[in-house]
């Protein structure tokens, strides 16, 4: 069985490669011309083409979403939807504020409905039901989505994240399954959630970890590289690795393939690397253009860098510079 997993794992990644071909880098992703469904384990899939990854966790409750991609492209993730469930779609768990991420928020929580078991009908029948999929985020979310910035407006309040977090964690069962969201402070974004459903042994991580490309870390939203490789390390230790570290706790990233602990500890381990020497130089007195100069990304650049589109190499550089310059 193990080995049949780890083969599935290996086509479902060729599977990823070819989809993503069309989408761009984090942060501001375009989508591909289709959505596709991949499975990861028991009842949670993962949806591309949409934005960013979605993740979906199906069962007798309903459905649950992890992030709904970009507003265009709602029609082909509910229709993506229904290729695995008909079930009502009931929660949408935002991991941060980025459109590729939150876009279609007002279009697919319209279509689905909430179980509230408290008030008279609760009593009555057992549980209540309401219009409309009920959005969950951490509430630095919320307060970024309802606020103009940069000549932006907010975003519709149809999109807005009806029940918020302000702790370290939040959690709720359902399908079978307890569901706990983990808030990693300052780090790709001030309001990143890491989301881990428990049973099935899966890991949402949204924008924390992009395994193909270095992290965008959002100055204005309150990204830091010292909360990135924070949220990384809780990763690592809520993932178990199967055999010789592969398998295992299966991890969700915001754009890319399926992944393990072993990419995870990878990409982390390239960000502590590139961090200590970005600090090092600035220990010198080294200016930002003789940092990026110095080029100390050089040797991963063939695998995570990019000279051209939304978020560049020598971007990623001067955001961990301003991020380690400040006292």
């Amino acid at each position: 069985m193990a080995n049949h997993m780890r083969t599935s794992i290996v086509a479902y990644a060729l599977a990823f490669t070819a989809a993503f071909m069309a989408t761009t880098v984090v942060g501001l992703a375009q989508p591909a011309s289709e959505v596709h469904v991949f499975p990861v384990r028991g009842n949670v899939y993962v949806l591309t083409g949409a934005g960013g990854n979605i993740t979906l966790q199906t069962g007798k409750d309903g459905v649950l979403l992890v992030d709904s991609g970009l507003a265009a492209m709602s029609d082909k993730v509910v229709a993506a939807i229904r290729t695995v469930s008909n079930g009502p779609i009931r929660f949408i768990v935002n991991t941060h504020v980025h459109p590729d991420h939150t876009g279609g928020n007002e279009n697919i929580a319209k279509l689905g409905s909430t179980i509230i078991d408290v008030n008279f009908l609760a009593d009555i029948a057992g549980r209540s039901i309401v219009p409309g999929a009920k959005i969950i985020a951490h509430e630095s979310v919320l307060d970024r989505m309802t606020a103009t910035a940069n000549g932006q407006p907010a975003a519709p309040s149809g999109a807005w994240p009806a029940d918020t977090y302000i702790t370290r964690r939040k959690d709720f069962f359902i399908n079978n399954e307890a569901v706990v969201l983990f808030h990693e402070p300052a780090a790709h974004t001030d309001g990143d959630s890491v989301v881990f459903f428990r049973r099935t042994d899966v890991i949402s991580s949204g924008d924390l970890f992009t395994p193909d490309t270095y992290p965008f870390i959002d100055l204005q939203r309150g990204g830091n590289i010292q909360g990135i490789l924070a949220a990384l390390n809780h990763i690592i230790e809520l993932a178990v690795p199967e055999n010789n570290e592969e398998g295992g706790t299966y991890i969700i990233p915001g754009h890319g393939r399926i992944c393990d602990e072993a990419d995870v500890v990878e990409y982390q381990t390239m960000l502590t690397i590139v961090r200590d020497r970005i600090q090092d130089l600035i220990k010198k007195g080294m200016t930002i253009e003789q940092v990026k100069a110095a080029r100390p990304t050089s040797d991963y650049d063939v695998h995570y860098g990019s000279t051209s589109g939304f978020w560049t190499t020598e971007k990623f550089v001067e955001a961990v510079y301003q991020n380690l310059s400040k006292k």
